[in-house]
């Protein structure tokens, strides 16, 4: 059985709960009897619709939420039924349900993120001073530290974090009550204050005072920040995967003992968990990009382009998202050495920058630009270590003590601020939790 929130069972009790919710602000509002709302909410349980028989019912009406009634109307007793959906249309039902969904959806995105931060902290904080190659446009750049790489996706982690919270302040404000055409008609003088009840009884804050169900902004902004993180975990998974290719080989994602890379060639470690990250970070915002033309509706109250699929869809494969980011980064293995190996590929040409600054201090900072050049190209052309070629110029080399060079030349300790950012988005990301909402 499919338990998803949107799969058709846990969609129909959430309906009768919104029916209940309804039946108790009205008769708290003196429009239907306390009595026959008791009687509605004792029975807005999933087992007084039973699947078959909504089945039956619907190829008969042809109707979701009149077969559903139809059907839970046979359960009441004392003429309850008389007051069930009274006044109120489908349309609000559903659209608050959606809103049930979508929160309870948002809730879980920002608890799993929350854990996915604390493992990003963990592995941050564990590499903070752990020296490897930084690259720009696929080339060797400058050092840098793997913790101050894990700090930037810890980062993008938190900004996320940020943004699901106001979509679920946003969703939460969201319960409708309006009508069928958004000005409260068939639900009395009282329409506004009953469904300031309505929301207050499914714990949503009060309600927005426009008729969104035609812009449907609120479940687009889900659907885009839903892939928005797509794209951020992506991101990390496209680098674990490159980082872990075998003339790299920085970081091994590693699997279980019992777990085959590849089904012909035994000595293949084919990254799994990385690869999928890249697929989600595809499909989860091509099915977002339906949910926003949902936006686009003819006048009050149309609703075109049917999006309930798309969003199950989408919170199956945001929970799988998420799961695969938890173990990938969890399980993630560093390879210091190679890390080691790889700062000294271009036999210290990624420290000319350092001798340059170091020089310009003593003959200015064009003369040591245009000197280093020259030294830099020689090293290229006569395959030496840039050491060994500027060594090979007194004219530059007498500017700089034995000491100063060998400091100069020590690859560990030209990192550059790396160490202290980590700190500093570990403590922005720590003060910020404490500001999440309780899940």
């Amino acid at each position: 059985m499919n338990n998803s929130l949107f799969a058709p069972i846990q969609q129909n009790q959430l309906v009768l709960e919104v029916e209940a919710a309804f039946s108790r602000a009205q008769a708290k509002h003196g429009i239907i009897p306390q009595w026959a709302a008791r009687e509605i909410t004792a029975k807005a349980q999933i087992r007084f619709t039973p699947e078959e028989d909504l089945a039956q019912e619907f190829s008969l009406v042809q109707h979701r939420m009149v077969a559903l009634l139809n059907v839970w109307s046979k359960s009441m007793e004392n003429g309850a039924e008389e007051y069930m959906h009274f006044g109120t249309t489908t349309v609000d039902i559903y659209d608050t349900v959606k809103v049930l969904q979508l929160r309870q959806s948002t809730l879980f995105g920002l608890a799993s993120l929350r854990t996915l931060e604390a493992t990003l902290i963990e592995l941050a904080q564990k590499h903070r001073d752990t020296p490897m190659i930084g690259r720009t446009l696929g080339q060797h750049a400058l050092p840098i530290t793997f913790g101050k790489k894990v700090s930037c996706w810890l980062g993008s982690n938190r900004r996320n974090i940020e943004r699901l919270k106001a979509v679920l302040e946003k969703l939460e404000h969201s319960a409708i009550l309006k009508g069928a055409v958004g000005s409260y008609l068939g639900l009395g003088e009282k329409g506004i204050e009953l469904e300031k009840d309505f929301a207050r009884e499914l714990g949503l804050k009060e309600p927005y005072q426009d008729d969104w169900h035609g812009s449907r902004d609120v479940f687009a902004e889900y659907a885009m920040v839903m892939s928005l993180i797509s794209r951020a975990l992506g991101q990390i998974g496209n680098e674990i995967f490159l980082l872990q290719t075998t003339d790299i080989a920085e970081v091994i994602e590693t699997k279980k003992k019992s777990a085959i890379g590849s089904s012909s060639m035994p000595h293949k470690n084919n990254p799994q968990k990385s690869d999928s990250l890249i697929f989600l970070s595809r499909k989860i915002p091509r099915l977002a990009e339906i949910v926003l033309d949902d936006m686009v509706n003819y006048f009050e109250r149309d609703d075109t382009s049917r999006t309930n699929e798309l969003l199950e869809e989408m919170d199956l494969q945001t929970r799988k998202m998420f799961s695969e980011a938890q173990e990938l980064l969890e399980n993630l293995k560093i390879n210091n050495k190679k890390m080691i190996e790889n700062l000294q590929k271009t036999k210290g040409l990624i420290l000319s920058q350092r001798i340059t600054l170091a020089l310009a201090e003593r003959i200015g900072n064009r003369t040591a630009k245009e000197a280093m050049h020259l030294v830099v190209n020689e090293a290229h052309n006569k395959n030496c270590t840039l050491r060994e070629t500027l060594e090979e110029h007194p004219e530059l080399i007498k500017h700089l003590t034995d000491k100063e060079i060998d400091d100069l030349f020590n690859l560990k300790t030209y990192t550059g601020l790396a160490a202290q950012q980590v700190d500093g988005v570990i403590d922005y990301v720590s003060q910020k939790r404490l500001s999440d909402p309780v899940l």
